[in-house]
């Protein structure tokens, strides 16, 4: 076994008793050492295998390692437990308080509560903002999470969505209705288990005879209720062994700190740390290239790696002109390395955002290239911005659907109540006669249906713009955003990708006719993927991921798309820890290159000039 092992991987293995801490780097064979460090605890040093508990982040991983325990172990050993903070938290308060399935609240119905919350605080909420909905909802579920998580009362807690009063209106009904129905959401998992550590010594006292050895997986990913669950649960003979990166630390937005991986040593002085400082994985310029960057993060434990895999091919850092030239650039390098013998499942594609995913997508598509999504991406054409300005050019085509007049009625505003259209086909004329006795809303309307009939003579780009400037839509969405606690610059972006879309297209019918296939192939792709079973997914495809989708994969070929200035890192990322969580994420997706890694930037954007990011900057530099 010891021939299998060097010698940092060694020590870890070994290590039997109090608080150890392995600082694990990408592709240094952790799991392999936590598989090794569970065998011999429960061969060498014959502890009781009941008494082993090994914590992971997901069940996919919990399941790996059990499997590759027993497989080395043997099936006499199965009284391990393997498991999630969740499962492992669910299982102590099902014991404790009789809980079962139905007390869970499913994702699903977390959502449904938070929209019953936000529309009883929005009250004019209406169907046409449905797009703009699922994102405050998605934010507000994030902000319940993190307020949970790091155990803030609601009146201190600043939410990122929307104002505080709102927010605090919005958590007591989500609350109050949570508990009516007897129902925990995944978070209160974590705080009811803590809060029963507390309250209930004797109870705390079971848990800890029962489980001597706790060993934790991606620590760095841990948040501060699950530390102070783990903590009571591990003591007093604090057999703690951890294992993780705090240079991987990306999850910030789910609660997770990694304040907490750099202040275990204060916590248990007398723990041994232990370096895992072998990367088997990627070449030698690629791990160079890696630390160079992340090494500009302040809040970090230093590490030199080595490598196994030689010096290889430099990183490649490539400029092109825009995102549609960066798709067909990437797309004729995948398809050179592809004819040298590189499967394309052995590549993939990363991206900061889904922005940067949706032109790409299309690229691919057209070149019939064979692709994988990790992720659901959403279509440009499903944002509520390009349902109104799709429904202002069906306006300008003829249409006088109901719909389509509702949606854009009011935007900008003009004050015109919904009461005044009746049917399923609604008109002028109609809007006219239901305000006969106001000459200034008369005059609002005049001008609304020429502005529509100016719409249907122009071309897509310049009927976008008039829709813009002319009738005053942007005006509109400013506001909108400033009532709703939103930024502007989001709404911005999807303009500007709309106008590039637009100038593509001389005639909006052949507009309209790509954007219903775009959303046809992405819906029917996802639906592919999505229903897949594992022999299936394995395919010989290219993967599209996200930064966040794509750590702890690894490829041979990564190219990393859109390394820009307020992309990478992302404009959001304003404070000094922000901007070392968004280096870590660019640390992230570096590393999962085994020999190629390409990165690109592009010049300008949707028609504006823009600048490589500063991690690019360090790459290349030595600043």
């Amino acid at each position: 076994m010891e021939l299998e092992l060097n010698a940092a991987q060694r020590e870890a293995v070994c290590h039997k008793d109090g608080p150890c801490m392995v600082l694990a780097g990408p592709g240094s064979g952790k799991t392999f050492t936590l598989v090794k460090r569970i065998a011999v605890l429960t061969g060498q040093y014959q502890i009781p295998p009941e008494s082993i508990l090994v914590i992971t982040f997901t069940r996919a991983a919990a399941q790996e390692m059990k499997q590759r325990y027993l497989a080395l172990a043997g099936r006499k050993y199965t009284q391990v437990t393997f498991g999630t903070f969740h499962s492992i938290f669910y299982g102590i308060l099902k014991w404790a308080y009789q809980l079962d399935a139905s007390n869970i609240l499913s994702e699903e119905e977390k959502f449904r509560l938070i929209r019953q919350a936000v529309r009883s605080v929005y009250i004019e909420w209406d169907e046409s903002k449905a797009e703009s909905e699922e994102e405050l909802l998605t934010g507000i579920a994030e902000d319940i999470g993190n307020l949970k998580n790091n155990r803030i009362a609601p009146e201190a807690y600043r939410s990122k969505y929307v104002s505080d009063v709102i927010f605090r209106e919005i958590y007591r009904f989500y609350e109050a209705e949570r508990q009516r129905r007897k129902k925990l959401d995944f978070d209160d998992m974590l705080v009811m288990c803590l809060e029963l550590f507390e309250n209930y010594p004797h109870i705390l006292r079971q848990w800890q005879q029962k489980f001597k050895y706790i060993m934790i997986d991606e620590f760095q990913d841990i948040n501060p209720v699950q530390y102070a669950a783990i903590r009571l649960l591990a003591a007093p003979e604090n057999h703690l062994f951890i294992v993780g990166d705090d240079d991987q630390s990306i999850y910030e937005f789910r609660g997770a700190r990694p304040s907490i991986m750099l202040g275990f040593g204060k916590d248990y002085p007398e723990m041994k740390q232990i370096f895992l400082n072998y990367n088997y994985r990627s070449t030698k310029k690629i791990v160079d290239a890696s630390v160079r960057v992340i090494g500009h993060n302040q809040d970090r434990f230093p590490k030199q790696f080595l490598t196994a895999a030689g010096d290889g091919e430099d990183v490649h850092v490539q400029e092109v002109r825009d995102p549609q030239e960066e798709s067909r650039y990437v797309l004729e390098e995948i398809r050179k390395r592809h004819r040298l013998g590189i499967p394309y499942a052995d590549m993939a594609v990363l991206f900061r955002t889904n922005s940067w995913i949706r032109p790409f997508v299309e690229a691919c598509m057209e070149y019939q290239l064979p692709i994988r999504l990790k992720e659901a991406i959403p279509s440009l054409y499903d944002h509520f911005i390009a349902k109104d300005i799709a429904a202002y050019l069906r306006l300008g085509l003829g249409s006088r659907r109901r719909s389509d007049l509702l949606m854009v009625l009011n935007r900008p505003k003009r004050y015109i109540s919904r009461n005044s259209i009746a049917g399923e086909e609604g008109s002028f004329e109609e809007l006219r006669r239901y305000y006969c006795d106001k000459d200034w809303m008369q005059k609002r309307i005049s001008q609304m249906e020429y502005d529509v009939k100016q719409i249907g003579g122009m071309t897509p780009y310049k009927a976008v713009q008039y829709i813009r400037k002319t009738m005053g839509y942007d005006d509109f969405l400013k506001e909108y955003a400033l009532e709703h606690n939103m930024r502007m610059e989001d709404f911005q972006d999807t303009l500007e990708e709309i106008s590039e879309q637009a100038g593509q297209f001389t005639d909006i019918a052949s507009w309209f006719a790509h954007m219903e296939k775009c959303k046809e192939q992405m819906e029917e792709k996802w639906k592919q993927e999505s229903g897949k079973k594992k022999k299936e997914v394995e395919q010989d495809a290219v993967a599209l991921l996200t930064l966040h989708g794509a750590k702890g994969l690894e490829y041979d070929t990564v190219f990393l798309l859109g390394a820009n200035e307020d992309e990478m890192p992302y404009r959001k990322a304003q404070s000094p820890s922000a901007i070392e969580e968004e280096r870590r994420m660019f640390y992230v997706a570096m590393t999962r290159a085994k020999r190629c890694l390409v990165i690109t930037f592009v010049n300008e954007k949707n028609g504006k000039k823009q600048r490589p990011s500063r991690f690019l900057m360090e790459l290349l530099f030595d600043i």
